[in-house]
Formats: C-alpha cells, structure tokens, sequence
C-alpha cells in the first residue's frame, strides 16, 4: 500500500486541527454538550426562583412593575438570601426607589449589574472585599470593560453586596462559560452568583490565585476552590433542576433559601446552553449549584495535544492493520477503536467532568481508514490485473483467479524450489509442413499448430500446470509455481499420458483429413530450479532456470525417437522416485556437460 498518500492526508488533518475552523470547533463543542444532557438531573433543595411571570403582570400591572410594589413582595421572604437578575439601572417611574431601598437594607440581597459600553452614574459603589495571592493581579488577566451598567445609587448603597451578569459565548452563540471576576477601571468586580455564594457564606471577600500564566481559581473560604481558565472563565453543570415560584407566590417560598429573581412573562429574552434555551437567572442558579457542589468541567489546552499525539498513533495503527490485515478485520477494529474514543470520552466526563474530544480523532480515523482502504483496494486491484496480466496465458482461469484473490501464493522476483517440467513437441512435424506447403495452404497449417497446441495446453492447465512458453509445435510447462503443488510430478506424468491420448484421437482425425501421421514426444523431469520474473526491466516473463530444465527438454528431444521410438513419454529417475503408478526403465542417458547417467523410464499400462 502506497502509505505515503495517507500520510499526506493524515498531516491536512493535523493542520486542520491546529487552525481548528469553525465546523470542527462546532462539532467538538456540540458532543460536549450532549455530555451534559446525558448526565441525570439534580434536584437543588437550597436555590428556588422566582419568575415574573404572565401572572405577576396580570396581578401587577406592566412591567416593569413599580419598585414599591417590588418591594412590598420582596419583604415577604423568610430569612432568605436574594439574589435580583434584573437591572435597576434606571430610576423608578413612580418614585419608588427609596421604599425599595429600604426593603433590601433589613435583606441578604445581591443585585445584579452589567458591562455595557457607557456608565451610568459618577460614584463607584464600595468594593466588594477581595484576596488575591500569587504572581501577578488578576485583573490582568481580564480585557477592560468600557463601562459598567450599577443600579441607582440608593439601591446599590442598600444591597449586601452585587456581581456582573456577563457570559462568554462561544463561537457557536452558545453559552457554556461564564466569567468570575470583571476588570472596570483596574478594579475587579465579582459574578452575580459568586457575590451571592460570599453572601451565603457570611464572608466579606473572596480570593483569587494567580500564577505568571493566568488565573487560577477563585475561592470562597467556606467552600471548595472553583477552578477556572486563565481568564477566569468557569464552566457551568447545566444538568440540574430548581423549584420555580411565581412572584405572586414569594410567601410560599422555604425559609432560609437562596432566591434568584429573574423575568420569564413572554417576550422575555433567552440565552442558548446546551441543554436549550434558557432564561438568565437559570444560568446564574446553575453557576452557584455548580459552585456549591464543587463541580469541575475541565478542559485544559494540553488536552488538545494529547488528542493530536492520540490521533496520530492510531492513525498509524490503522494503516498497518491495512497493510497486514484484510479490509473486513481491519474495518472491525476500527469501529472499535472509533466507539472506544467516543465512549471513553463520555465515561472520563463522567467520573472526572474532564472534557475530552473525541470527535476529531474520530473523524480523522474515518478519513484514513477510508483513504487507506482505497489505497489498499486500488493498490490490489493494479496487482490483480497484473497477475491476470501476466499469468492469462500460462494458468487456467481458475488458478489465475486463485492467484489474483490471494497474491501470497505466489513469489516474484525469483525463488529456488523444487518443480517438475514438461517439454512436449510434434514428431514427424516435417511431412506435415511439407503437405501443407504442396498445397500452397499455410493458413491450415497455422489452423492445425493451434487446434494441437491448443488441446495440450488444456490438459496441462486442467493438471495445475503453467505454460511457460510455446516454441513453434513445442510446449514448455512446469508444476509447483506460481501456485504451490504437492504432487507436481505425478501430475506433470499425467498430463505426459494423458497428451498421448490425446494425440492418438487427433492422428485418427487427420488421417482421415488425409494428413500424415503426427506422433508426440515428452519429456519430464523433477528437480531443484530457480522460479520468477527474468528479463531486462522493459521486457520479461515469468520462467525457470537450472539444470532441472535442460534434463527435462533433453528427455523430450530423445522420446519417440531413434533407440526409444517406442516411447513417446520419457520420465527421469528423479520424477520416478516420486510418482506412484506404474512405470518400466528404458535406459539410460548421459546428460551434456555432465559424466554420470542418468536412468529413464516410461509409463506402463
């Protein structure tokens, strides 16, 4: 297989990775996301919300609803910590702020304010208190807002405390992060739900560690630290559940919980999650749950070399197992391998709420399991043609399509093994030529060469024998290459036998067409040789060399002629010793070159 247009593609993928376009991104945050929505949902016992909802207005009139009237609602909570997702920014049109104020001063309230492009009052509330330790501030970890949406002075002066109400979407328009500290005017400003997790823990700061790099986690000493990246951005758990209560319904509300009031009468806008749309206050009460529990969705961006080193090796794994292994084993393991990154992937998630992408890895696998695949299809389907190509003329076409299913069988480019050879040719050929040049008819004798050549060629290919070439009336064939034979010198003598059958049939038809008579000689031989392709690099055949072979053509030239006339098939003792039917010794020949003899025999009925 020609591994190196794989490869070629396997690098467009790793480069496609690094510069991580947005489909690819879409994708891999997508599969994230359906981990979310296959984790099972957790009841909050602690966080409720409060809508305002189609009700609320029917009772209350338009919104937004008069802040004295607000606030008359608001004081029926019991011992409960507030948290308003909706921004006061703007003074009350009935005049109500005051009384409103003065609601949240006898309350654990967190308001909510917003980055915007412009600030809507002179003075800058109290600061939220804030412990930092490390390398660097953290507010240089975080770009600089433009400007900072508060709510009207005497509410922010009444609230305990306040955070941002701001989201990272990704590039998708989804979001899935949110960041925990703002920087506006070199001062750090907390979440929303962080302040209201301070609120909860009756502390008065909360801190934040740095390194040289980034950010590295925020941390509210009563609870667990909340890991972050670099810029402070936290991953929310959408996967969990809270109690809704409509505004009208505040008095029924638990003592001693954490209510977030947000708007959801129609209209209302929504955010996209991954878990589906989504009204803000939802988002802020799956931060703080995600904070209580201490839940950490991790992906960190060596997480993103792991995957490529991963990709890669087993890339390459899948490209040996195609070059070792058939397409069906190999495509087995394969989708394996691809469910196993998939699974695994979701099963790490699981456990450890780390963030593993699968779906890149998976999709380069299919690339290069299909690439490969092609390669190795084409690559043997060029070999099969050859083989057809090549051995067309010399094998039957059953053994030819033995050869082109399983090219193992066989070895180019030159063996040494053990074969049996045939070399048959026409005796008394001579009067037949001259017969048909008499008659001024060479077309009949080329008719007559092939229909002979033709009906020997069958029996010697029926026997599992390869024609290595035809030289005039003459055949030469072998047995064992290229496929292998066990019994190549029983059936080299069997087809020696059974062409001089046929031959005594088709000297009964010429006679009778008037032609003189046509005898054959064989001669086989069994020995050691050496088997494969041999010529020049333009031109070659495929054939065998040694002294195996001249033996064998040295018997054919001495069949059914002079002293052994009588014996149209002449077998070496070398073939004898290996066949088992009956045969008679004739003789014996010195063999050219060489001072020993060499014993004969023929078959005997």
């Amino acid at each position: 297989m020609k591994t190196w247009h794989v490869l070629i593609t396997l690098g467009l993928m790793i480069t496609l990775r690094l510069l991580d376009p947005f489909l690819l991104e879409s994708a891999r945050l997508s599969f994230f996301d359906s981990m979310q929505r296959g984790q099972d949902a957790k009841q909050s016992e602690q966080i409720v919300l409060i809508d305002i909802d189609e009700p609320t207005l029917e009772k209350f009139g338009q919104y937004p609803i008069p802040r004295e009237t607000m606030a008359n609602e608001l004081s029926k909570l019991n011992n409960s910590i507030l948290g308003i997702n909706i921004l006061l920014s703007e003074p009350d049109r009935f005049e109500g702020d005051d009384a409103f104020a003065d609601t949240l001063f006898d309350m654990n309230a967190v308001i909510s304010i917003a980055p915007n492009d412009k600030t809507n009052i002179d003075s800058r509330p109290r600061p939220v208190g804030v412990a930092t330790f490390g390398e660097r501030d953290a507010v240089e970890f975080r770009p600089e807002l433009e400007g900072m949406l508060f709510a009207r002075p005497e509410i922010m002066d009444a609230a305990i405390g306040y955070g941002t109400i701001s989201a990272t979407q990704d590039t998708d328009g989804i979001t899935r992060r949110v960041p925990l500290i703002e920087n506006f005017e070199g001062r750090m400003y907390p979440a929303f739900a962080l302040d209201i997790l301070r609120v909860a823990a009756g502390d008065v700061s909360y801190q934040v560690k740095t390194d040289a790099y980034g950010i590295r986690f925020v941390r509210i000493p009563k609870f667990d630290v909340v890991q972050t990246d670099d810029n402070s951005n936290v991953r929310i758990a959408f996967w969990n559940e809270f109690k809704r209560y409509s505004f009208t319904e505040i008095d029924q509300i638990p003592a001693g919980s954490i209510a977030i009031l947000g708007a959801t009468f129609k209209g209302t806008s929504v955010v996209s999650t991954p878990v589906g749309a989504m009204y803000p206050h939802d988002i802020q009460a799956n931060l703080l749950k995600t904070m209580i529990d201490g839940v950490t969705i991790t992906r960190m961006p060596e997480f993103k070399f792991y995957e490529l080193f991963a990709t890669i090796v087993v890339s390459l794994l899948i490209l040996f197992m195609l070059s070792k292994l058939s397409i069906v084993i190999s495509g087995v393991v394969f989708l394996i391998i691809s469910s196993s990154f998939v699974n695994g992937a979701s099963l790490i998630f699981d456990n450890t709420f780390m963030l593993l992408d699968p779906i890149f890895p998976v999709i380069t696998f299919v690339i290069i399991f299909a690439h490969g695949s092609f390669v190795q299809f084409y690559t043997q389907f060029k070999a099969k043609q050859m083989i057809k190509g090549q051995f067309g003329t010399y094998l039957s076409p059953d053994m030819v399509d033995m050869l082109a299913k399983d090219p193992s069988l066989m070895k180019l480019g030159g063996e040494r093994k053990e074969m049996t050879f045939l070399f048959m040719d026409i005796c008394g050929f001579t009067p037949i030529s001259e017969h048909y040049k008499n008659n001024d008819d060479p077309e009949g004798l080329v008719h007559l060469i092939n229909e002979y050549l033709n009906e020997m060629t069958k029996i010697i290919q029926n026997n599992g024998g390869t024609i290595d070439k035809y030289m005039g009336d003459c055949i030469m064939a072998f047995w064992n290459a290229p496929l292998p034979c066990p019994n190549h010198a029983e059936m080299a003598v069997k087809s020696a036998i059974q062409i001089e059958e046929k031959t005594n049939e088709l000297r009964e038809k010429y006679e009778k067409a008037g032609l003189p008579p046509i005898n054959v000689g064989t001669g086989v031989n069994t020995g050691d040789c050496i088997v494969g392709n041999m010529g020049s690099e333009s031109r070659f055949d495929y054939s065998v060399i040694g002294d195996a072979v001249n033996l064998a053509a040295r018997l054919e030239a001495t069949a059914a002629r002079g002293d052994y006339i009588d014996y149209k098939t002449i077998i070496s003792s070398y073939t004898n010793d290996q066949i088992d039917m009956p045969t008679k010794k004739i003789g014996d020949i010195k063999v050219k070159g060489k001072e020993e003899t060499i014993e004969i025999f023929s078959p005997s009925s």
